[in-house]
């Protein structure tokens, strides 16, 4: 069986996380009948208000407290029982607000069930116009059918916003032409957190949707705005794999730097992809970062084609 449609045990001897194979990166809850064994949601406390869940599709961000709860991204709808399990056992408070940090659904899948309980979806506007049209997972031969109006963000911006909930100041700050051309990294100055959504993979080559107006270059620098905000204190949720540090963030942005510059090199001598990929460019990486659920091969061409489209 190919890597779509599998679980997979990421494990970088921090911590396994399942994570529903490549096929779900399409809007909708829906699991095959093969991935409907859910895990456990495990809860990491952040401090005081913040939390981080783990469970299957990307890493939830929590924050409660006496104004109620919001959350960063909402998984698969088959595991909104288990996540609203883990946030009761945070706080009995309503669940006033969802943000999307983009539009895949590992990320979006609960959106139906917890807008139907009455939170508000909140969003980029390119992430609301993707699920609203429908997309295809150009990388994996997925459609993704548009998605129910209950499911879509009932508000959007553009650039930059914020949420006053909780004593804290969340910055929300939308990075174009990243992981898609829909992306929002969270920022709490106070508790010095940040959700980076799927702008990093902690530890592993990571998705970048080309085909969703993303690319490697646009990574790289969304990275940077991150790190410019942020210290060596800050603590970091990832879009999938383990709570992470400022050198971990680091890391995989000089692994994507590595990728980039190999990529185009070969661009400017005139290589062809069939070329390039069959000169193994990520056999020095492989060891460090082909744990994942991607293989070299799956994100090379990922990385290819966002330099493509983004050339333009």
């Amino acid at each position: 069986m190919s890597a779509a449609g599998k679980l997979f045990e990421i494990s970088r001897g921090k911590l396994a996380a399942p994570l529903f194979g490549l096929a779900a990166l399409a809007v909708g809850g829906a699991l095959p009948a093969h991935a409907q064994n859910l895990p456990e949601v495990e809860t990491v406390k952040l401090t005081e208000t913040l939390y981080m869940l783990i469970g299957q599709g990307g890493n939830i961000g929590v924050s409660a407290g006496p104004d109620g709860v919001y959350l960063i991204d909402d998984q698969f709808a088959p595991m909104t029982p288990a996540i609203l399990e883990a946030v009761r056992a945070i706080s009995s408070g309503p669940i006033r607000l969802v943000v999307n940090t983009h539009w895949h659904g590992d990320h979006t899948g609960g959106n139906e069930n917890l807008g139907k309980e009455g939170a508000l979806i909140f969003a980029h506007e390119n992430v609301r116009s993707r699920m609203e049209k429908g997309q295809e997972i150009t990388a994996f031969e997925r459609p993704a059918p548009p998605a129910p109006k209950a499911a879509l963000p009932h508000l959007t911006y553009n650039d930059r916003s914020a949420i006053h909930l909780n004593g804290e100041k969340a910055q929300l700050i939308h990075v174009h032409g990243a992981h898609t051309d829909g992306d929002t990294f969270i920022y709490w100055p106070r508790s010095n957190v940040v959700h980076t959504g799927d702008l990093f993979f902690n530890g592993f080559y990571p998705v970048i949707d080309a085909w969703s107006g993303g690319g490697i270059d646009g990574v790289i620098a969304a990275l940077g705005k991150v790190l410019d905000k942020t210290n060596e204190e800050t603590r970091f949720m990832p879009g999938h794999g383990p709570l992470a540090t400022r050198a971990d963030l680091i890391a995989f942005r000089e692994m994507l730097k590595t990728a980039s510059a190999s990529a185009h090199g070969a661009r400017d001598k005139g290589l062809s992809y069939a070329d390039w990929v069959a000169s193994k460019p990520f056999a020095a990486l492989d060891a460090e970062w082909g744990d994942g659920f991607l293989k070299a091969e799956q994100f090379a061409r990922m990385v290819w084609a966002g330099i493509e489209k983004q050339g333009e």
